[in-house]
């Protein structure tokens, strides 16, 4: 099991609502990131904006590619695009981090 940890940035004044659509995922995109194989799937923001990912999935490679093909994750990149301040959209940007320490 792989264990992927990124980095994003949310625009500091889309924290709140950005907060909003998570509490609220819809359930079609819930059902698509199990189906393609991300568990344990976490995300932390800081007020700053400052987004931490976390989850764990036999290939991230072949998670990101198997929600790239739904249709569902293409509307939700969409919706959520504005909320992010790099210009590519978001799941291209979830360069993983490289992990130096974890203690099971």
């Amino acid at each position: 099991m792989q264990r992927v940890c990124f980095l994003l940035k949310v625009r500091e004044d889309r924290t709140d609502e950005y907060r909003a659509r998570h509490a609220a995922v819809w359930p079609e995109m819930l059902a698509a990131l199990s189906e393609a194989g991300w568990r344990n799937y976490s995300l932390f923001l800081r007020e700053d904006g400052l987004l931490v990912g976390c989850l764990e999935t036999e290939d991230f490679d072949a998670a990101r590619e198997a929600m790239a093909a739904t249709e569902v994750n293409a509307r939700w990149q969409r919706d959520m695009a504005g909320f992010f301040e790099q210009p590519e959209a978001a799941d291209a940007a979830m360069v993983p981090l490289t992990e130096v320490f974890h203690l099971a």
